[in-house]
């Protein structure tokens, strides 16, 4: 029993290093990118924001 709980957490351990390096690491905080400029809602999606002051 405590073999098979050992590898499946060294598969575990393994796939998450090898999904790490396929992303490319941790991801980058966004910050304020997806903010309207205006209001300071969050945008959605690439179109301009309802109150019309941000730009795509």
């Amino acid at each position: 029993m405590v073999k098979i709980v050992s590898l499946f957490l060294i598969v575990i351990l393994a796939l998450a290093m090898f999904g790490r390096l396929r992303v490319g690491g941790p991801r980058k905080p966004r910050g304020a990118a997806g903010k309207c400029p205006k209001c300071g809602r969050y945008k959605i999606g690439r179109g301009p924001c309802p109150c019309g002051g941000g730009k795509a």
